[in-house]
């Protein structure tokens, strides 16, 4: 009987009803699609920077990131590749040659990360030959041939089969130069990537530095990413001598975000619905505040404080439940939609995106666990917004209520 009630009050004044119920869809809508948003872009990078900049796992001598002075290289880093080909968690594994240095053209100059390479299992590790837009990938039969960024590209005023020279320090300290032909240029999602890395062969990096067969780098993608922290630790006991880092501490504010990500965005949807209960707790309170005379009418005739404030509580309640299924089956369906086929702000913010190393195609995603959590919340948030007005009915005087016209 209470809730027959209940049900029957929500559609007495069917506009201010249904206003509230269209906020709060829309509000459930807008904060689902917004967390979708978010984790889909921060996943997003994270396959990124795992798939293409840092791997799962590094290994660098334990003083190279002192000075990164090239004679702080790996020992026996061909050995290392060998046993990492050997083991069935791998998926793939590349060993580098790196240095810093300066590399200029006839029209400008400008600081840069040398990056030595064996071009196939670079690819099988970040899949560099796919980000060509101009040019070909680098193959072992080359000499002094090498991959550069297109911004990089524009600031030096360079083109394909342009000359570019490097210099640097080899690992006596000696200064050391190469002339080097421009055989592809590629492109990156990430700003800073493509304005600073070169690739070339490791064997002509190699040679220039004095450290023939010899690698300062060597990353690894791993089959299950889960396995991370596990095999990190075997490694470091398997060699010692080499550092041993997982993205979490290759890039620990990546690391940070993803961590942190789950609690911010809850907490954001948490302030949605706060501002959402203050809209519901206002219509609730109206609702009340025209029906004094009735309810001082039901209070005289018997209806006890418990029920009194079921009714009202259930009537917030009831206008709730209409809203958030139809609140998550738009957020579903939007994110869905936009899921499989990108929203693109290419036209808004890509340069500002591509700074801090996001692509401009986002891809939305909310796994089904935060659908359960928003209906949680908003089942707490109906309860809490029901209490005052149901306290306000619940303090009117039964007779001076009748008498008020």
């Amino acid at each position: 009987m209470l809730l027959a009630i209940a049900w029957k009050n929500i559609w007495r004044n069917k506009t201010r009803s249904l206003v509230v119920i269209t906020a709060v869809m829309l509000g459930l809508w807008a904060g689902a699609f917004i967390l979708a948003y978010v984790f889909g872009m921060i996943n997003q990078r994270l396959e990124d920077a795992i798939g293409n900049e840092i791997s799962h796992l590094q290994l660098h001598h334990e003083e190279f990131y002192k000075d990164y002075a090239p004679k702080f290289y790996l020992e026996n880093g061909e050995k290392v590749l060998e046993g990492l080909d050997s083991n069935p968690r791998v998926k793939a594994s590349t060993g580098r040659v790196l240095t810093y240095g300066m590399v200029g053209s006839a029209a400008n100059s400008t600081g840069g990360k040398f990056i030595g390479i064996d071009p196939t299992r670079e690819d099988q590790v970040t899949q560099l030959s796919t980000k060509l837009t101009e040019g070909e990938y680098l193959q072992r039969s080359d000499k002094n041939k090498i991959l550069i960024g297109k911004k990089l590209a524009d600031k030096l005023k360079v083109k394909l089969r342009s000359k570019i020279v490097l210099t640097f320090q080899d690992i006596n300290g000696d200064i050391v130069a190469g002339a080097f032909r421009i055989k592809g240029i590629f492109r990156s999602y990430n700003t800073a990537l493509e304005e600073n890395n070169l690739y070339a062969l490791d064997q002509d990096l190699s040679r220039l530095l004095n450290a023939q067969h010899q690698v300062h780098e060597i990353a690894v993608l791993l089959q299950d990413e889960e396995q991370v922290d596990e095999y990190a630790r075997d490694l470091s006991q398997q060699y010692p001598t080499a550092r041993v880092e997982s993205w979490k501490e290759i890039s620990p504010e990546l690391g940070l975000m993803v961590e942190s990500l789950d609690q911010y965005m809850m907490i954001f949807f948490v302030i949605i619905l706060l501002a959402l209960s203050f809209g519901i707790v206002n219509t609730m309170l109206m609702a009340v505040l025209e029906r004094v005379r009735e309810i001082g009418m039901l209070m005289a005739i018997g209806m006890n404080k418990v029920r009194l404030f079921g009714m009202i509580a259930f009537e917030t309640i009831f206008m709730v439940l209409i809203a958030t299924p139809l609140g998550l089956l738009l957020a579903y369906l939007t994110i869905y939609w936009f899921g499989m086929n990108g929203l693109d702000l290419s036209g808004l913010y890509q340069e500002g995106y591509a700074a801090y190393g996001f692509k401009s195609i986002i891809y939305p995603q909310l796994d089904a666990m935060y659908y359960y959590r928003i209906m949680l919340l908003v089942g707490i948030t109906a309860l809490l917004a029901s209490i005052y007005p149901a306290i306000t009915a619940l303090r009117l005087d039964p007779v001076k209520a009748i008498r008020k016209i």
